[in-house]
């Protein structure tokens, strides 16, 4: 991962409301959850859920998928995993400290 697509990604979700849209879907999995549905539970106006979840995809970290007549959208559970590693390859002093086939920094 280039560091420009971390900046995007981190910066996307450096708004209070996207956060809280980022955080909703990856607590729903991957059922999703309609714009409709989102905005309601968030109690959000949906042209502003719109604009939010457009940044989001724009960097990356939403799918979207049409259902019939709807639009069901995802956490982008590999991109979010991709910006992680990304910040802790190198966590300590700057020696790889991850193993590939670990789920956690070892301590430094």
């Amino acid at each position: 991962m280039e560091e420009k697509e971390v900046i995007r990604a981190l910066a996307a979700l450096a708004h209070p409301a996207r956060l809280q849209v980022f955080r909703a879907l990856v607590v729903v999995g991957q059922q999703g959850l309609t714009p409709g549905t989102m905005a309601e539970a968030l109690a959000m106006p949906a042209a502003t859920l719109s604009f939010h979840l457009k940044e989001l995809v724009h960097a990356d970290l939403v799918t979207q998928e049409r259902a019939g007549r709807n639009i069901v959208y995802r956490a982008a559970y590999d991109r979010m995993n991709e910006v992680l590693g990304y910040l802790t390859a190198h966590c300590c002093q700057g020696a790889e400290c991850l193993d590939p086939a670990a789920t956690t920094c070892k301590t430094c």
